[in-house]
């Protein structure tokens, strides 16, 4: 991905001061991500209202909002934004629960491996990208399908 890294907006969200510190200072030290954070579900969700960001991870267990909430308003607010629940507690209904309904991409537990989050946020900004470009296809096709249908308008008008 080299100099894409740049244009990605990764928003980290989690209740404990040094879980954000931890993954900000790897990313920044690994990727050119630019790392967002927040210990505040409700700010981080003004940011993302405001701000057009490129994947977000989340703590499960927060005091005013849990993950699962918080990643289904981000799903409202940019639905094509992969979101990823990072968790202390291995619990699989959870895993479920959060996979059917806010259509996670990806559940970590902690501690995390850092390789294995470099390639977990990597996989998910390539899908996001993928997503991008297949929605941008089907515009071109919806558009130039359009034009033929007047095209067609027009030479039915012009022999009937």
């Amino acid at each position: 991905m080299g100099n894409q890294d740049s244009k990605h907006i990764v928003v980290i969200v989690d209740d404990e001061e040094m879980v954000l510190t931890s993954l900000s200072s790897f990313l920044n030290l690994e990727t050119e991500y630019e790392v967002v954070t927040f210990t505040s579900a409700a700010e981080a969700l003004a940011y993302i209202t405001d701000n057009s960001i490129d994947l977000v991870v989340s703590d499960y267990l927060m005091p005013e909002m849990d993950g699962i909430s918080f990643l289904a308003r981000v799903r409202d607010l940019q639905p094509e934004v992969p979101r990823i629940i990072l968790t202390g507690y291995a619990d699989k209904e959870n895993a479920i629960k959060a996979i059917n309904e806010v259509g996670l991409f990806q559940y970590i537990e902690k501690p995390w491996d850092n390789e294995d989050i470099l390639i977990i946020l990597r996989n998910g900004l390539e899908k996001q990208a993928l997503m991008k470009k297949l929605n941008q296809k089907i515009e071109e096709i919806n558009r130039a399908y359009s034009e033929l249908q007047g095209l067609h308008r027009e030479i039915v008008k012009t022999f009937v």
